[in-house]
């Protein structure tokens, strides 16, 4: 399950979705985001549908990176979905339960929203490095700085949260074999046994990252890193003519799911 988990992760490509700046594909997914929530009724998610294939298609991602990523999450996800299909009134499917046809449309509706969500916000970190993904939320937020934001200490601490993801699942995955090469059992008893066994994990675990986060700080005082003040960078960011089609479509996109849904309404 552990290795499922995809979050964080950047598969290096040159479609024309990972030469998009970052900060087009930031607004982008906000754009998406927005887009997706005004879905009302079987056209508009089938429109979502059909544009987020489409980028998946353009980025090269495969399905089943998108569908691994997905496995954590389905508990959640067919939570939500009993729950929409029993706590919504309407025409009983079977006489005596309280399951109605409005209810299984909804929940399939909430699946299709869940997963597509998930699915669009995995594309932006797939096909953007943590750097360059920093590097475009710190431009777009550089006008909170006159408000006296720390603009730059919050998307440095968002570019490590990214990065380490990956490296703590794999650090969990491999004590977690470790304590089952000495008996551990995390996968049979009760809920509150197996939580119980979850503890010799949990201390090795704060343990290690502690101990990796004080050797970035070392690494990063070396370095003579000290904010964001002054800093330049190897890469400045330009919006190209990709960029700018782009973002058009984007608004095009939510300007047609906001119509669509005045006409389902």
């Amino acid at each position: 399950m552990l290795k499922d988990i995809t979050l964080g992760q950047f598969f290096p490509g040159d479609t024309i979705v990972h030469r998009l700046d970052p900060r087009t594909k930031l607004i982008l997914v906000f754009l998406y985001i927005v887009a997706l929530f005004q879905a009302n009724g079987w056209v508009g998610y089938g429109v979502v549908t059909a544009v987020t294939a489409l980028c998946m298609l353009l980025s090269h991602i495969k399905p089943q990176n998108i569908f691994k990523g997905l496995k954590p999450m389905l508990f959640i996800i067919v939570l939500t979905a009993l729950l929409n299909m029993f706590y919504t009134e309407g025409r009983e499917i079977i006489p005596g339960w309280h399951m109605t046809w409005e209810g299984l449309a909804r929940s399939v509706q909430m699946i299709l929203r869940i997963v597509l969500l998930i699915t669009g916000t995995f594309l932006l970190t797939y096909t953007t490095s943590p750097i360059a993904l920093t590097d475009g939320l710190e431009l777009l937020l550089n006008p909170l700085k006159k408000l006296k934001v720390p603009v730059h200490e919050m998307t440095i601490m968002m570019s490590m949260a990214l990065r380490f993801i990956p490296t703590l699942i794999e650090e969990t995955d491999k004590i977690m074999s470790a304590q089952k090469a000495r008996g551990a059992d995390f996968e049979t008893g009760r809920l509150t046994e197996r939580a119980k066994a979850l503890l010799p994990i949990l201390v090795p675990l704060f343990v290690s990252a502690f101990r990796r986060a004080d050797e970035l700080a070392v690494a990063m005082e070396s370095r003579c890193y000290h904010g964001g003040e002054g800093r330049t960078r190897m890469k400045v960011l330009r919006l190209e003519t990709r960029d700018w089609i782009a973002l058009v479509l984007g608004v095009l996109f939510l300007a047609g799911m906001i119509v669509l849904r005045r006409f389902a309404l």
